[in-house]
């Protein structure tokens, strides 16, 4: 008999039922992950948000439905439906949305949300206590969020130089000047990024999420040449908000004039290695 997650941090890892439900965002990782779970035998039922999952999904899920964002209660059902009771999360959220006008006529809450919302997020809105938040509502229901790193680890980025071309001294300097203030603010659960230059601090990442703030460090420095630091929370939860790099990232890069991207080995998912 499989035993639930807690909500504390770092939880243990959880064998994966043959039957697997995929709570899907924007981007990639829930495509890869999906296809992952298809090759080792898993039975994927997957639900993606309107406006960010991608529509690819449907094409490789076994099952698959759509629901708007803030519609848990639906999500919930869908599930206990379709007999999952093991579940990760994968994709981005799009926080952006809690922050435009007519927010409440926009995302039209049901109950189950609007539950979840006053009993385990009332105090802030940071991401780590909105998504542990989220788990907590399904845990209600007998649905326990696992890490989808479990079903592929393969997608974890190793140690090591990605490129024939090493960092200058320079460079290193930007690098290790960046990790210390990339560590303290995802300590803080503000962003897992920042953009430096000459041991300089061009851009934070925070709800606009890392390409949106690389833009931004290529506008602040014109002659380009800033380096990118992206790492983990020290408190990272691996069922969810992974850092997570991959080709688009590095067009972003190249595009605002960036020249160097540094990630935190075994914690940041690589997609599209290749």
């Amino acid at each position: 008999m499989m035993r639930p997650h807690s909500d504390r941090m770092s939880p243990e890892v959880l064998p994966f039922p043959p039957r697997v439900g995929l709570l899907a965002g924007a981007g990639r990782f829930p495509i890869v992950f999906a296809e992952a779970a298809r090759r080792q035998g898993l039975h994927v039922v997957g639900v993606g948000v309107i406006g960010m999952a991608p529509d690819e999904l449907g094409d490789i899920c076994h099952q698959y439905f759509t629901t708007p964002l803030a519609r848990l209660g639906r999500i919930i059902r869908i599930f206990k439906k379709q007999r999952v009771h093991q579940a990760v999360m994968a994709g981005k959220i799009e926080k952006t949305v809690l922050f435009q006008p007519w927010r409440i006529l926009r995302l039209m809450p049901d109950w189950r949300t609007i539950h979840m919302w006053y009993r385990y997020a009332r105090q802030d809105r940071k991401d780590d206590t909105l998504l542990l938040a989220v788990i907590r509502e399904f845990a209600r229901d007998d649905i326990h969020f696992g890490s989808a790193l479990d079903i592929c680890p393969e997608l974890l980025v190793k140690h090591g130089f990605l490129t024939k071309r090493r960092p200058t001294d320079a460079q290193w300097n930007d690098i290790r000047f960046g990790w210390d203030l990339a560590k303290e603010m995802g300590r803080l659960d503000v962003g897992q990024s920042v953009m430096v230059h000459d041991c300089a601090v061009l851009a934070v990442e925070a709800i606009e999420g890392t390409d949106r703030a690389i833009r931004r460090a290529g506008e602040l420095c014109r002659r380009g040449g800033f380096t990118v630091v992206k790492v983990a929370k020290p408190q990272q939860d691996m069922r969810f908000d992974v850092p997570t790099i991959g080709v688009q990232t590095i067009k972003t890069l190249h595009e605002a004039g960036g020249r160097i991207l540094a990630v935190e080995a075994n914690k940041t998912i690589l997609l599209d290695q290749q």
